[in-house]
């Protein structure tokens, strides 16, 4: 049986967290959950996700410094970082790349689209 993906989904907002939640879970997903920038890290680094689906403004650390320390570690800077934002689309395309996130939504998301995205960079 193939290993199941990890993902993590770090979001302050209870709500939100769980219509990405209830969106994306399948049997094949690990769902890890995150309330704050700290808790993000620390279920990153050690559960080692497939994928982050990380909101950028959160208590503790904002998803930006979660995605540039993360991309300084070696054991995780390969971790697919999919961002959450409510900025314009041009600027939080380059505040992303500058971060060194893989992708980006805007927030409010489509739920479809999420999936499908989700899908896209796990494989199904």
């Amino acid at each position: 049986m193939a290993m199941s993906k990890k993902v993590s989904i770090a979001e302050d907002e209870d709500q939100i967290r769980m219509v990405i939640k209830s969106a994306i879970e399948t049997d094949d997903y690990e769902i890890y959950e995150a309330r704050d920038g700290l808790e993000a890290l620390d279920i990153a680094q050690r559960v080692k996700p497939d994928l982050l689906i990380l909101d950028v403004m959160m208590p503790g650390k904002n998803g930006y410094q979660v995605c540039e320390t993360l991309r300084a570690d070696q054991e995780c800077k390969n971790i697919y970082i999919l961002f959450l934002t409510g900025r314009s689309m041009q600027k939080a395309k380059e505040t992303v790349q500058e971060c060194g996130g893989d992708d980006f939504m805007e927030n409010p998301f489509d739920i479809k689209e999420l999936k499908e995205k989700v899908i896209a960079i796990l494989g199904s």
